[in-house]
């Protein structure tokens, strides 16, 4: 009994003129990240990541991130039954 042996399809488009493949699948930030290239473990993404969140602050994402984080902290208060009025003056 022999097995049948898959056969292997090379499509090449007709009219494509372009470098590569067509049908490579890559983001279009791919080339300006760190983080994307060689597979380097948990760890060593994270420290890359790390490292360009470093070198390239933006202020504008910094407050972003810290008032998203006050609004779900409020939240999360006021979910779980935290008496609130301790943050309001007392009139």
């Amino acid at each position: 009994m022999k097995l049948k042996k898959n056969r292997k399809y090379n499509y090449k488009p007709r009219y494509y003129k372009g470098d590569g493949s067509p049908y490579e699948l890559k983001h279009k930030f791919d080339d300006f990240r760190k983080t994307v290239n060689p597979p380097k473990g948990i760890k060593g993404k994270w420290n890359a990541a790390l490292d360009e969140y470093q070198n390239q602050r933006d202020e504008r994402v910094n407050k972003r991130v810290f008032i998203i984080a006050a609004i779900l902290i409020f939240l999360f208060l006021a979910v779980i039954g935290f008496d609130l009025s301790i943050f309001f003056p007392n009139s």
